[in-house]
Parts: C-alpha cells; structure tokens; sequence
C-alpha cells in the first residue's frame, strides 16, 4: 500500500488521483484522510465494495455505471480473512484483488477492509453514493441482512444507497463451474448437488429450526492454547525448548457445541458440571462465552478442576500442535450428586424438543443419566468421544438407544473391537446390532465421511476443503449441524452435506474464537452451490 508522499494515491499537479496501478491502493487511514479533502473540494464521491474474486464483465459496467455517478470511484474489498464463499476461496488473494481493480481506468482509489461487512468503512469514508448490484436491490433476499445495515450507515452520513442494472454475472458460480479448484470427486458430487436442487431445500431444513428448543448435555472443558516457537533441543535433555508468546482461553466441550446450535434454533439450554474449590472453574469465562439464547445449567463438584486442555501450538511456520497437558479429574460422579445430575437431566429433558450429548467420556455420564436420557428424549442425537484420556473407554454401544449417532472411523472401530475389517460391515454388524439407532454416521476427516441411514442407500461424501488451520473442534460442528439436519427431516445426503460444511468453515477457525453461525453457514452454502 502507498503509505508516503504528501498526497498519497494523488498526482502532485492537478490534485487529481494518480493514475498509476499501485498507488491507487491506499490504507483505510489514507483513504479517511483523503476523502475528507474530496468533500471538502466540493467533489462528489462513489464507493463499491466487494469481494471481487473472480473480475468478470459484470463488474466492469458496474464499476463503469457507478463512476457515472461521482467525481471519484472508491473501490472497497473484503480482507481474505473475512471471505466465506466456500471452500479454498478467496482463489486470489486480497493484495491481487486490490491491484486488479487498481488496474481499471474508471477506478480511482482502491483499499482492502479488515472487517466482514461495509457499515464501518462508511462510517469513516461517509461517501455521497454507495453503489451495489442490482442483485442486492431487494434488503428482504439478503441472507446475511447486511445491505439494510449498510443503508443505514450511509443514509446516516448523508449519502445514498444506489443500484446499478446491467449485465450480471456470479464469480462464485464462475469459479465453481470453470476453475479448477476441486478434484473430480468433489466436483462430480457438488454437481449432483445442484442438479438435484439441494442447496434451496438444505437451506429450507435450517428454517424449519428457528423456534426448536434444544438441550446439551455433556462435559466441561476449557481448551486453553498456549502459544510458542521452538528454539531448538536442549543441549543437556532430549526435549524441544520453547519461546512463549501469547495464550488464549477458550469454552470448549459442550459449550462450544451449544453456541454451534445456537443461532439455528430458539433455545438451547446446557446441563453440565464443573469443578470446584480447586484451582479456577471457570464459570464467569464460560457464561460470558455463550451466545444469550443459551441457558446454562450447571452442577459443581468439590475438590476437583474443571477440565483444562492445554495445548502447546507452534506458531514459528503453522499452527502443529506440539503436545498437550489434561488438568482433570475424570473419575464418575459420587452417588449424591449423579442424583442431583439426572434431576437437572429429566427437567431439561421435558422442556426440550431436541437433545444432544456430547459426550467425552470425562465422568459426567454414568449409566442412570444414560438410562434416563435414552428413555426421555424427544429426539436424541449422541456423540461419544474416544480422546487420549480414555481411548477404549468410552465407546458409543454405551447408549442402547438414539435417532442420531455421530462417531469418527477410530471410535467406531474400537466401539466395535473391529479394526480391519470394512467400515460398513463394522456399521451394520456390530454397532447396528447393539444400538437401536436408524441414521448412523462416520467422519473421515479430510476423507469426508460415511452414513448409512437404515433402509436408504449408503452415501459417501467427500469433505469440502483441505485448506486447515485448526481441526479442534471440527467433528463437534459436523455432529451438531448434521444432528439438527437429522432432526428437521433430512435425509443422509443433506446430513451429511451440513455436517461437512459445518466441519469445513470450523476448520478455518482457531479454537473456538467463533461458532458456526447461520449466515456464515447459508452463504457458504449458497457460493459453494451456485
């Protein structure tokens, strides 16, 4: 970006914008400064703001049509980190993007937006005419809600909100159909997809949910990332030295799975326990982490911690975990207050229409809380969890009983005592004969994964991204968006394509700084769809 000069992105003659390509790209700070010197010269401002992945013709006579406008053409693009269009996108980077556009005669001025909507930068840039496609013309269309929140911004600075109508083309859907982004299976099975018509009824199912109350039971667990760079190994011990750097806290476990299902549904009320009276439980972080239509139910259990994971991360080259460290006391739950447990349990149980366990095997869930789940819940989805605390402990044949089961290919295997022989004999032998559960899936991870939904044909799906930067928490999003999938009436194929967009967009996410959110979901749908 052009950061020096008296007048950056201006010549020093005529005052006007300097033509050439890159010092037409300026920081948000420049472009503020400048702006204000354009009105104040009585010049009339226009700004468009976008992606602008893939610059097609449809943007260059929109472009053309809102320099028509005004005196000077602001040209605003999303920061890469804020792009949900699907999987490996943006396909350019937001520096390129920004030259692109630099690169055209009618545009004056180019800045990227480290924000996921326009409303601030028009707060700051305040220009005369804000100008959009006409495929944003109709606010009630608008999936994410944000034209109408942009309208307000620009409307409450004294400009307005403008139009274009000319030739349109989607990047999305150029990008899907005529860039080689994907290998010939996951192209092959995204073409299915829409020639089946899928996208408009997956995005139907979620509508279905909005006033379902939902509740989770399962444990508590801060994943707390710590945040290092290997110096190299110590001279007098075989081990890795490390540079601390930063650390975060986060709500994992069970509440991490709460906030996933949150903005789909109305309610969503959690039952767990945590610890107490030693070392910090916890609980101010936790309820401050849970989105407001989530209810928090909680138990405390004397003389123990809440669970803690903390994990060391290499940050010098990628984000590789290098070990972790269990702060836990995973023994069951005394007698008294598993009682106390199961009466929290039943209570929520009668309330809810949905019911999810997310079960880590950490000694929350005895088999009387099984027992009383299995026999109350409306509709039961179930995940248990095998982890290096309790790996051939805690296998999902526990639970007799669920309309939905989520489990990865290894806690399959070890549920089943079956390690070689072929998943789906393992699915409709040993587990189908020990639970009674009709809709069974099998996450793979970057294999996508396996469902079998009793009586349909056997659906295999690819997963929809390999860029990854963080997987913790990835099979929790798959389990919780094919579960609700599951529960509105989907069948293996929409299942198990919301699970695996939900595990795509959680992958791109470290930790849990963000849950998967219902716009950020239906967009990711509706790009990768077109």
């Amino acid at each position: 970006m052009n950061e020096g000069g008296t007048q950056p992105g201006r010549s020093e003659d005529d005052g006007r914008p300097d033509r050439s390509v890159r010092a037409k790209i300026v920081s948000l700070d420049v472009l503020e400064r400048l702006s204000g010197e354009y009105r104040r010269a009585g010049r009339r401002i226009a700004l468009a703001h976008g992606v602008f992945d893939l610059l097609h013709m449809g943007h260059v006579r929109h472009l053309e049509k809102a320099r028509r406008h005004a005196d000077v053409l602001i040209v605003t693009i999303t920061a890469d980190a804020y792009v949900n269009k699907g999987p490996d996108r943006p396909v350019f980077p937001d520096t390129l993007r920004a030259e692109m556009l630099a690169a055209l005669e009618y545009v004056d001025l180019v800045a990227i937006n480290p924000a996921p909507t326009a409303v601030g930068l028009l707060e700051r840039i305040r220009p005369d005419f804000y100008v959009k496609g006409n495929e944003y013309a109709s606010e009630d269309e608008d999936i994410t809600g944000g034209i109408g929140h942009e309208r307000a911004a620009v409307e409450a600075a004294g400009g307005r909100l403008l139009f274009t109508d000319d030739i349109t083309f989607s990047s999305s859907e150029l990008i899907n159909r005529h860039l080689d982004l994907y290998d010939d299976t996951l192209r092959a099975y995204l073409d299915g997809l829409r020639q089946a018509g899928e996208p408009e009824r997956i995005l139907n199912l979620l509508d279905r949910l909005r006033t379902s109350r939902v509740v989770l039971i399962g444990d508590a667990i801060i994943d707390e990332y710590n945040y290092v760079v290997p110096m190299g190994k110590s001279p007098k011990e075989n081990m890795i030295a490390t540079r601390f750097q930063q650390s975060e806290i986060f709500a994992g476990g069970v509440f991490a799975a709460a906030n996933h299902i949150a903005g789909f549904v109305g309610e969503v009320e959690v039952v767990t326990c945590l610890g107490q009276g030693k070392g910090e439980n916890f609980e101010k972080l936790i309820r401050a982490a849970l989105k407001d239509n989530v209810a928090l139910t909680c138990l405390y259990r004397e003389g123990t911690p809440t669970t803690r994971k903390s994990r060391y991360i290499d940050t010098g080259y990628s984000m590789r975990k290098l070990f972790e460290v269990y702060h836990m006391d995973d023994r069951p739950l005394n007698g008294a207050l598993a009682t106390r447990l199961n009466t929290a349990v039943a209570e929520a149980l009668g309330k809810a229409d949905i019911a999810f366990v997310t079960d880590f095997g950490h000694g929350l869930i005895g088999a009387e809380t099984i027992a009383l789940i299995t026999e109350q819940a409306r509709f039961l989805a179930v995940n248990a969890q095998s982890n290096s605390a309790n790996t051939g402990f805690n296998p999902i044949t526990k639970y007799p009983r669920a309309d939905f089961i989520c489990v990865d290919e290894l806690e399959a295997r070890l549920a089943a005592a079956d390690k070689y022989t072929p998943l789906e004999d393992v699915i409709t032998g040993n587990l189908a004969r020990r639970i009674d559960c009709p809709f069974i899936t099998v996450t793979r991870g970057k294999h996508g994964c396996l469902v079998h939904e009793q009586g349909g044909e056997w659906v295999r799906a690819p997963a929809l991204t390999g860029s990854i930067i963080d997987t913790v928490g990835a099979g929790d999003a798959f389990f919780c968006l094919s579960g609700l999938g599951v529960a509105a009436g989907a069948d293996a194929m929409q299942a198990s394509f919301l699970g695996n967009a939900a595990g795509a967009l959680k992958v791109g996410i470290v930790g849990h700084r963000q849950a998967v959110e219902s716009v950020s979901l239906r967009k990711f749908i509706s790009h990768l769809l077109k």
